[in-house]
């Protein structure tokens, strides 16, 4: 549906976040999913166009699933939720530092310190949970960038939710272009529990918003079944109209 992503595996997202550290390179690593699609054609999400990434990786299984029906296939889900992980790891390995900055209260700590017993030699570069409604205030948008700048980190998880965290790593990223910044959702709170995953199945069979809908169906249930499964039939329809449009190509 006009947004390009990048065709790679979990593995070499990893791997190309390093290369960008080995050059003193950063960027905007972004994982998009349906419901940020939506937003996207309904100019909720960056109302003056959506700015290009460094790295754009389709995180969720409709987005995958639309890929191979217009036959520019994707080759697999490369989600926020894995990737705090095998980007926690890759960074202990290479002496990186990360920043963790929003989630529910002390769910960045908690994951910050689950993450450093998963992955020795793991620093984190700092932790804060800003108060609700804070990017509101410049003044208090101004304060936490000073302590994210002066922490120096070589990665930031931000979980404030979209789009305020996407708009927030393109406003730092212009005066921090060696860091790499990530949204993650609720992925603190996977990592410490508090929010349980979905099995193995359910993840791999596309199936884990069922879950998480089980989990907060007040929260959800708007997002999920009244937006979500009328713009994923429309994302489908797009995309098989687009099959036999275009000739077979790989996915850009």
């Amino acid at each position: 549906m006009g947004v390009e992503v990048h065709a790679i595996t979990e593995q070499e997202c990893v791997d190309f976040v390093a290369a960008g550290w080995s050059r003193g390179h950063g960027g905007w690593l972004h994982t998009i999913n349906l419901d940020h699609l939506r937003m996207i054609h309904s100019g909720q999400f960056f109302p003056e166009g959506l700015p290009p990434a460094q790295l754009r990786v389709c995180d969720g299984a409709p987005l995958v699933w639309a890929s191979h029906l217009q036959k520019t296939p994707l080759p697999e889900r490369v989600a926020g939720s894995n990737l705090i992980r095998s980007l926690t790891q890759k960074a202990a390995k290479h002496g990186k530092r990360v920043f963790f900055l929003g989630g529910n209260p002390g769910a960045a700590e908690g994951a910050a310190e689950i993450l450093q017993q998963e992955s020795p030699g793991f620093e984190v570069a700092g932790i804060l949970c800003p108060d609700f409604g804070f990017e509101q205030d410049p003044n208090k948008v101004e304060e936490i960038f000073s302590i994210l700048k002066a922490s120096e980190p070589d990665m930031v998880f931000l979980a404030v939710g979209s789009p305020k965290s996407e708009r927030l790593i393109l406003q730092w990223l212009e005066e921090m272009p060696q860091t790499w910044m990530a949204a993650v959702g609720i992925s603190f709170s996977f990592v410490t529990g508090e929010v349980k995953r979905a099995p193995r199945w359910m993840q791999k069979t596309g199936i884990e918003w069922m879950h998480r809908l089980a989990q907060e169906p007040r929260r959800l249930f708007k997002r999920y079944v009244v937006y979500g499964l009328p713009f994923a039939i429309r994302l489908f329809t797009h995309s098989l109209k687009q099959r036999w449009r275009k000739p077979t190509q790989q996915a850009s």
